[in-house]
């Protein structure tokens, strides 16, 4: 019993972070129809940020996070408005080769910039020690990045499904064109939409990085796991993201708890019988 608890919290844990970083991805490609594979470099230029926020310059946890999140953004933004706005609209295949290339930009960058070393983000006292349920003992850090998850999943649901700003993302979504004949500027819509998938990425790569360790090649390694969440969650579905998310979790945690020689095999023949089942993810919308 206390594996099988603990595989739960592992993969509950897990699917949580995967949640928090491929969201924005989910973002992207559903409702700005962007196939965005640089999205995972968003979320380690956050992860490198916090580290020498928290390492090098001993500035409290929280802090390293917000510096994560604003200053992810901050970059993100000339480079949605130079490079991003080219190939709004444009064929998947110049979308994922412009998206690649900035990839390979930002490994480069940030391999000259802060080393090419794994990076680690110490987290406070707080977050280190196990808390006590009575029956077991859970890593506080597990619980944290739980609640961080939940918190990320509602919060995003009220800013699409019930704010202002969400009817416009929702209408551009639908029609751009008559979305802006109606007075919506799709291009701040767009932006705005673009730097909170941005933000969640740097978020969900900080407080992710003990279970996804920030290194020099982070944003190739978890590419095509951020990629195949979304997918099979269908894009732009949050609660197909979050359902992918937990379910993939808890399968690869399984599998590495039991059969950990097997690698990720048990996460892509999950994948496999899932698209093979639900060929537009478990929440897709029809063309």
């Amino acid at each position: 019993m206390q594996t099988v608890f603990s595989i739960g919290v592992d993969a509950f844990a897990y699917g949580m972070v995967l949640f928090v970083i491929s969201i924005g991805l989910s973002v992207t490609m559903g409702l700005m129809r962007v196939v965005n594979l640089a999205h995972g470099a968003f979320a380690m230029i956050g992860g490198y940020i916090a580290s020498y926020a928290a390492r090098d310059l001993g500035l409290a946890y929280a802090v390293a996070v917000m510096l994560a999140i604003a200053g992810t953004i901050l970059i993100a933004i000339p480079v949605e408005r130079l490079l991003y706005r080219r190939i709004y609209g444009q064929s998947e295949l110049t979308q994922v080769l412009m998206t690649i290339g900035i990839t390979f930009c930002i490994i480069g960058i940030a391999n000259y910039v802060f080393g090419p070393t794994l990076k680690t983000i110490p987290a406070p006292d707080a977050l280190r020690q196990p808390i006590s349920l009575g029956f077991r003992t859970v890593s506080a850090h597990r619980l944290f990045v739980i609640a961080c998850g939940t918190a990320v999943a509602l919060g995003l649901w009220y800013f699409i499904e019930r704010t202002a700003f969400g009817v416009k993302m929702r209408a551009a979504v639908d029609n751009a064109a008559m979305a802006a004949a109606l007075g919506v500027r799709t291009e701040v819509v767009y932006a705005v939409s673009f730097a909170v998938a941005v933000g969640l990425a740097a978020f969900g790569g900080v407080v992710g990085a003990e279970l996804l360790p920030i290194e020099p090649y982070y944003a190739l390694r978890y590419m095509v796991t951020f990629l195949v969440v979304v997918s099979v969650g269908g894009a732009g579905s949050i609660p197909g993201a979050l359902a992918a998310c937990l379910l993939l979790g808890a399968i690869d945690t399984t599998g590495r708890y039991l059969m950990p020689e097997f690698g990720e095999f048990f996460f892509y023949l999950a994948v496999i019988a899932i698209v093979w089942l639900f060929p537009r993810g478990l929440a897709g919308r029809a063309e």
